[in-house]
């Protein structure tokens, strides 16, 4: 794999880390402001709601910026919002930084992902993909537990100045690694939001949002559920969530190294096991042990659909993929934010803690029913008749316009 992937990686690291240690750091942010710590929450809401509108927005004006250059303006967007964030002297103020840092997530992901499977063979793709994507899932495992012991002991502003750091490690290493790319020619925006008419594209991101909102029904209340249904302490919750981001290392790597041999059967399985494993979970969260293995299942299951998803996105999408990708990890948002609303609709119903995991299991079963109509329309489409069909009506249009 080309060390431009570290780069990309570095830069998928200190962005994973941004957005997920917020969440151990409520407190101790909620206590320096004087604010509730519901209020304090909303730099999580902030965040994810600048991916799902920043993804298209940023990928829209980049359209005619060389990518290399865009990633290296991206990275340049995030170390400001953290920065902003490190030094904010009101909630307000911070508020702003994570939005502002939020805005580069989604294109570097979306162009990303372009950069990084146009710098392998066509049957690497996925793998290339994946590879970026493990800065992202190791950031789970080191990251945002680093980050979260760095902000308890040295304050969590420490915490937002060295992602900041980070940030500019990721852009040093964009501009001294990733290769000047050349625009793709006669690409414009309207070629760009061309994608969206094809059907392919746009099931592949309702597998998005509805496969990995699976996964989050579960995540997102993986606190309550641990300490008062399986029985851990609070402290434990922490590296619950540590085995979860192994899980997500182990399930992006398989899923990137099995995408680029059988893509669609690595999605049936995936998705298949994940809806199984999210419905177990409302019976092993009664068990320590069995709870923690089937965290780790659930991490490794979800991110396994990760690259496959992204990749089917590109492909179908050929020729114009930026805006497609970008808008796909948008989707990954919408769905977290999806799910984490469904997840509360039925614990406040009184359906209990491991409500969720239901949800979680009807949403990931709903992909899979996607992922199965998804071929078949593909197959269908590319049967010798619809071929032939498709042949003879493109003849008869030429035929017309020479008549004319």
């Amino acid at each position: 794999m080309p060390l431009a992937l570290l780069a990309l990686a570095i830069g998928a690291f200190g962005i994973g880390t941004t957005e997920f240690v917020i969440m151990g750091l409520l407190p101790e942010v909620a206590s320096d402001y004087g604010v509730s710590i519901p209020t304090a929450g909303y730099l999580v809401t902030g965040y994810a709601l600048g991916v799902m509108l920043g993804a298209p927005l940023m990928t829209v004006l980049g359209t005619r910026v060389p990518r290399k250059r865009m990633l290296m303006l991206l990275m340049g967007l995030f170390v400001v919002g953290n920065l902003l964030s490190a030094l904010a002297p009101a909630f307000s103020v911070m508020l702003i930084g994570r939005v502002v840092a939020s805005l580069a997530h989604g294109a570097f992901f979306g162009i990303g992902s372009v950069v990084a499977a146009g710098l392998v063979a066509p049957h690497k793709k996925a793998g290339a993909i994946a590879m970026m994507f493990t800065g992202l899932t190791v950031a789970n495992v080191v990251g945002v537990p680093l980050g979260t012991l760095i902000g308890q002991t040295a304050g969590w502003r420490v915490t937002f100045a060295v992602v900041a750091a980070l940030g500019v490690v990721g852009l040093a290493g964009v501009a001294k690694l990733v290769p000047d790319l050349p625009r793709a020619e006669g690409v414009r925006l309207r070629h760009e939001m061309a994608a969206f008419k094809n059907v392919q594209v746009l099931l592949a991101m309702a597998m998005t949002v509805l496969g990995f909102g699976g996964v989050f029904a579960a995540i997102t209340y993986i606190a309550p559920m641990m300490t008062h249904v399986a029985g851990f302490d609070d402290g434990s919750v922490t590296w619950l969530l540590v085995l979860f981001g192994l899980g997500m290392v182990g399930g992006n790597l398989v899923g990137g190294r099995f995408a680029d041999r059988a893509l669609m059967p690595m999605l049936y399985i995936s998705l298949g096991a994940l809806s199984v494993v999210l419905a177990l979970f409302t019976l092993t969260a009664h068990d320590k042990i069995a709870s923690a293995v089937t965290i780790v299942l659930i991490g490794a299951l979800g991110f396994a659909t990760v690259p496959p998803l992204q990749k089917r996105v590109l492909d179908h999408a050929h020729g114009a993929p930026t805006l497609a990708s970008a808008v796909n990890i948008g989707a990954f948002n919408l769905g977290n934010a999806l799910s984490a609303w469904l997840g509360g609709v039925v614990i406040a119903a009184g359906f209990g803690y491991t409500a969720p995991n239901w949800v979680g299991a009807v949403l990931a079963a709903a992909a899979l029913v996607l992922a199965v109509l998804s071929a078949a329309l593909e197959r269908r489409g590319s049967a010798p008749g619809s071929v032939a069909a498709a042949s003879a009506s493109s003849t008869e249009q030429r035929a017309a316009a020479v008549r004319h």
